[in-house]
């Protein structure tokens, strides 16, 4: 089975295309008002981290969201769970308009919906144990797992490579990758359905980094969960997506599925984010030239009329500056969306061929992970898990070098 097919499939053999939708999010909106400076402290223009998104999450689907730092991805993972009220926009989830959610309502979406945070230091109470956090779930929802909150905790802290005997621990005893895995456990123990992973592993040593992704694939397999993955680190995003979303000032600038976003993408902006990720082959990286936007992030507060991205863009012609380009269906016959007025179709990039472990395993396959409470965070896996270290290059993009 070839390495895309393999993507493609999940257990039963459905086409992940093919599957029911779980999350549909339109025209999602996030606002963060702001005041002028001063004395009397008038309103001031609002802060558009997300303006526009739309984006669908099916079942057992692994969706990439990514851009660079203060493109409001992880405000729209966290606005999409309703941690943050969504300015506008509507929010689905099997079905049911959950936007204007709240109490009680709310509180049971929960058990369908979690996240995992991006701080394993930050995102667990240094006065809690373990046990207690883990449990929390549990106590919000008035759930009592069978055999007990503790057996079910001890279980789930043995499913995610930690030992059940370290249940009355506080977090400053584990290390940062064994508190993430903390964090996943949490995420997983009312058995949700989907979870938003806000860069789960770009506080984690790179040899770290692995054993954790690998460990969100396999509970991935176990559980049929959906993701929505939120990282700026393209070789992590390849190895785990099955589409990708990239964002830029709050909007989506191209959607499609992981192999046509990183082989041939179209949008510009996307380009420019994939010649930077590195080549392991030196007669690729050679060969291959570095596109270097120019200027810095616009302010969201004031973003640029038409195109977003056109002040750093090469190809910015007038048009660019009065019309907002909308995200239409691209002309390669794929399920490929991009919002621009000047395209390039490029398909004679180096490709990832080169690069060993690179491509997605075979779902349904469970890999040889480490994940022993003792060497969880001591080694890359060096068994047959696909994932080995996201510092390995990915296929970059060809186009003109700006300076």
């Amino acid at each position: 089975m070839s390495e895309q097919t393999q993507g493609a499939h999940r257990a039963g053999g459905t086409a992940v295309s093919d599957r029911e939708e779980l999350l549909v999010v339109k025209g999602l909106q996030k606002y963060f008002p702001q005041k002028k400076a001063g004395l009397i402290r008038r309103p001031d223009a609002p802060v558009k981290a997300v303006d526009g998104l739309d984006i669908t999450v099916r079942r057992g689907e692994t969706v990439g969201l990514v851009g660079e730092s203060g493109c409001g991805k992880s405000t729209a993972g966290r606005t999409m769970l309703k941690l943050l009220e969504p300015t506008g926009g509507t929010i689905s989830f099997e079905g049911e308009d959950i936007t204007d959610a709240k109490g009680t309502r709310l509180r049971k979406l929960r058990r369908e919906m979690q996240m995992v945070f991006q701080d394993p230091y930050g995102s667990l109470n240094p006065r809690h144990t373990i046990g207690s956090i883990i449990a929390s779930p549990f106590e919000i929802q008035a759930v009592k797992p069978e055999g007990g909150v503790k057996k079910a905790v001890q279980e789930l802290m043995s499913r995610v490579g930690l030992n059940p005997e370290h249940y009355n621990r506080y977090p400053h005893e584990f290390s940062g990758g064994q508190r993430q895995r903390i964090g996943v456990a949490r995420a997983i123990a009312l058995r949700p359905q989907l979870i938003v992973c806000d860069e789960p592993v770009s506080a984690l040593d790179v040899s770290i980094q692995a054993q954790v992704v690998n460990l969100l694939e396999e509970i991935q397999d176990e559980l049929q969960l959906s993701y929505i993955f939120v990282a700026h680190d393209l070789s992590v995003v390849r190895h785990i997506s099955d589409r990708v979303v990239v964002m830029y000032l709050g909007k989506v600038m191209e959607v499609a599925d992981r192999d046509t976003l990183y082989e041939a993408p179209q949008h510009p902006y996307t380009q420019a984010l994939l010649s930077a990720v590195p080549v392991p082959d030196p007669a690729q990286s050679r060969d291959r030239e570095r596109i270097l936007l120019t200027g810095d992030l616009p302010s969201p507060q004031h973003p640029p009329s038409g195109c977003v991205f056109r002040t750093r863009c090469w190809k910015a012609q007038d048009v660019c500056a009065t019309e907002e380009p909308v995200l239409e269906q691209a002309d390669d016959g794929r399920d490929h969306q991009l919002a621009c007025f000047f395209p390039s179709i490029t398909t004679d990039r180096p490709t990832d061929s080169t690069a060993p472990s690179m491509g997605r395993r075979a779902r349904g396959g469970r890999s040889n992970t480490a994940d022993t409470a003792d060497t969880a965070d001591t080694a890359v896996n060096d068994g047959d898990a696909s994932f080995v270290a996201p510092s390995s290059g990915d296929s970059g993009s060809e186009g003109p070098t700006r300076v």
